[in-house]
């Protein structure tokens, strides 16, 4: 498997030295990354997995609690972290409690004139770092500070699938992932490039070559 993982790797690479339209750099790109993650995860597979960090206030919970949900807020950001600023009156620090992951968090805030209520995303747009986020009270709001675990802008708070984005599953063959690139090469390619990729296409399918980028130089 890792023979197999260097080898694609290796081609990947060669295809990326010849893409001209930067579209498909960037796809090259991230199917490289994604097949060194891979890798990386292979020759880690050992390694004792972390147990994840709750920054969480210790809060008596109550299973029968109900909350009101805060989908109404504001946000802005840096290169380093995300702020989101939730209006909110009445909030005590102590009756606060926080769980923060590496893509989500779930803040609520308990007794708050008389109610409950819950501010979470389950799904961030990347990654954050659990033990440098915090919350911070003020008197007519609440500030969640979410750093970012890569610097960079965020186009969004919550996670979208980008259609374009090869999907590969460290479940499946890594192969299944160079062919989705390929399909998104073709329709984002210019003449050439598609011509170089039908050719390969045909070749696979015909039986000539089991590798659809055996005929890359």
């Amino acid at each position: 498997m890792a023979e197999e993982l260097a080898l694609d790797l290796e081609e990947l690479r060669q295809l990326q030295s010849i893409a001209k339209r930067p579209r498909i750099q960037s796809l090259i790109a991230s199917e490289i990354r994604n097949l060194e993650k891979l890798q990386t995860s292979k020759e880690e597979a050992k390694a004792p997995v972390p147990t994840p960090i709750s920054t969480s206030v210790k809060v008596p919970v109550n299973p029968s609690l109900s909350y009101v949900s805060l989908a109404s807020f504001s946000w802005d950001q840096d290169n380093d972290k995300v702020k989101i600023y939730v209006s909110l009156e009445g909030v005590d620090q102590e009756k606060v409690q926080t769980e923060f992951k590496p893509m989500s968090f779930d803040a609520k805030f308990h007794d708050v004139q008389g109610k409950n209520y819950r501010c979470a995303i389950p799904k961030l747009n990347k990654e954050i770092v659990p033990e440098k986020c915090k919350v911070l009270v003020k008197p007519t709001r609440v500030i969640i500070t979410l750093f970012k675990a890569s610097k960079g802008s965020w186009p969004d708070l919550h996670f979208k699938e980008d259609k374009l984005k090869p999907n590969l599953d460290k479940e499946k063959d890594p192969m299944a992932g160079i062919m989705d690139l390929m399909k998104n090469m073709y329709d984002e390619g210019d003449d050439d490039m598609k011509r170089t990729i039908a050719k390969a296409w045909t070749d696979a399918r015909s039986g000539k070559t089991a590798d659809p980028l055996k005929g890359y130089p």
